[in-house]
């Protein structure tokens, strides 16, 4: 029994990730990227202690709009910081931070559910 997820057409599917970067659909990205089901970006950020609201504005006016924002911390957790994830909860969108493994194997996950997800990844350096 074939238990794969048929993902549409089209959708950003992360198919490896590693200390320089990610591989979604076939095409390398170096460095952190913002991704969502219609396309990826890169992401002007060195740090997760970076990240403001200004730096995730792609997605944030991406329609149909998110509801889900996954934060990919690198090899290992970090949490997004507390006044980000304040302002993207009063936006009604809802986030996870985790390390960057988990990120992309979650985004994979609920992008092929068909919910409203993001991701917002850094490689996985380790610390």
């Amino acid at each position: 029994m074939d238990i794969t997820p048929l993902v549409p057409e089209g959708r950003q599917v992360i198919e490896s990730y590693g200390d320089e970067g990610f591989r979604i659909n076939g095409e390398r990205y170096p460095g952190p990227v913002l991704v969502w089901p219609e396309r990826v970006v890169p992401w002007a950020v060195s740090s997760l202690e970076d990240a403001a609201i200004e730096t995730l504005e792609p997605v944030l006016a991406a329609e149909p709009r998110i509801d889900i924002l996954l934060f990919g911390s690198g090899a290992t957790f970090a949490l997004a910081p507390a006044p980000l994830r304040t302002a993207l909860g009063a936006r009604g969108i809802a986030t996870e931070s985790m390390d960057t493994g988990a990120a992309c194997r979650t985004y994979n996950v609920l992008m092929a559910e068909d919910r409203r997800v993001a991701a917002a990844l850094l490689p996985a350096r380790p610390g």
